[in-house]
């Protein structure tokens, strides 16, 4: 499959069309990450459409045998991820059976035009049924003629329903080569998901849960009115509202991927008349702006401190 071209068809629908289709997007898009071997990414991007659309996880398998794959896997992995419990249990040994028969039918170009009752009578004279070579290659246990044959759009739910093979994608066999393309892929359809389903940030506690559950971990706890005014008088100055309203939330936050550790009450300094926000002292407090230097993108004036956290969530979606 051309990666590059899926990924930017996926983005546009995840921003663009309705709801079913993301649904389908994103649930396609989880089961391709999953039979790369790349899981972290898979329950990601999931818990992320989760959060975003608080959907039920169900419509991300709602044909049966996206529901059987991904059952298949977790049976694999000898796990279910937290998102997973939304999924009804299946009975695994009629499930095996019922997708060896589906990759031994026969398949007509009829197949989606009739319905199914009738595709096998009227198929005898008009469309005669013959193999599916890419449901064989599954059949027999082939993974490199299954991925040869796969096309521009590969049936991985077919692939990973496949209970025999499912042991074999969890230890990383990568049949289609996705593996170091896993990341990009689930980092941009969340970013996708939170433009198209941006949070309610209205306060706060909100903003700081919000990044909290991109990057995971806890806040340090809120400082105390006494501590921002002895941190405003060592300093000089006053402290805008918002940067308050932030100490009064968590004080501090540690750093991660795309953010400097912000600083705490204690660990605010002033420089030359500007105040240190971060470190490393990438994020200033200067004549009431707030100004990001970055030595690879230049320097960014926010009009405010919750502004730039804002930013921040953003690139964190994108990011994590």
């Amino acid at each position: 499959m051309d990666a590059g071209e899926y990924l930017e068809a996926a983005v546009r629908d995840v921003l663009t069309a309705a709801e079913p289709r993301i649904d389908d997007q994103v649930g396609y898009a989880a089961l391709l990450l999953a039979v790369a071997g790349a899981f972290d990414e898979a329950d990601r991007l999931v818990t992320q459409w989760q959060v975003r659309t608080e959907r039920p996880v169900a419509a991300l398998a709602a044909d049966p045998v996206r529901a059987r794959a991904w059952a298949m896997l977790f049976e694999a992995r000898g796990a279910r991820p937290d998102w997973a419990a939304g999924l009804p249990p299946l009975d695994l040994d009629l499930e095996e059976r019922t997708h060896a028969a589906l990759l031994r039918r026969p398949v007509s170009d009829l197949d989606g035009v009739l319905p199914p009752g009738l595709v096998a009578e009227v198929a005898k004279r008009v469309a005669p049924a013959r193999p599916d070579r890419v449901r064989a290659a599954l059949s027999d246990g082939d993974l490199a003629r299954w991925a040869e044959s796969a096309g521009p759009h590969p049936d991985v739910a077919a692939l990973a329903a496949t209970r025999a093979l499912a042991p074999t994608l969890v230890a990383g066999s990568d049949p289609l080569g996705l593996r170091e393309w896993a990341p990009t892929c689930a980092g941009a359809l969340i970013a996708a998901l939170h433009e198209r389903y941006p949070p309610d940030l209205g306060t706060w506690p909100e903003l700081i849960a919000e990044i909290l559950c991109l990057r995971g971990g806890t806040a340090p706890p809120p400082a105390s009115e006494a501590a921002i005014r002895s941190a405003e008088l060592r300093l000089g100055v006053e402290l805008p509202a918002d940067h308050r309203e932030f100490l009064r939330t968590c004080n501090g936050l540690p750093a991660d991927v795309v953010f400097p550790r912000l600083l705490g009450t204690a660990d605010l300094r002033a420089e030359h008349g500007v105040v240190v926000l971060s470190d490393p002292a990438v994020l200033l407090l200067s004549a009431g702006h707030v100004v990001e230097v970055d030595p690879v993108l230049g320097t960014t004036v926010h009009p405010s401190f919750r502004a730039a956290l804002g930013r921040h969530a953003a690139l964190l979606a994108q990011a994590t």
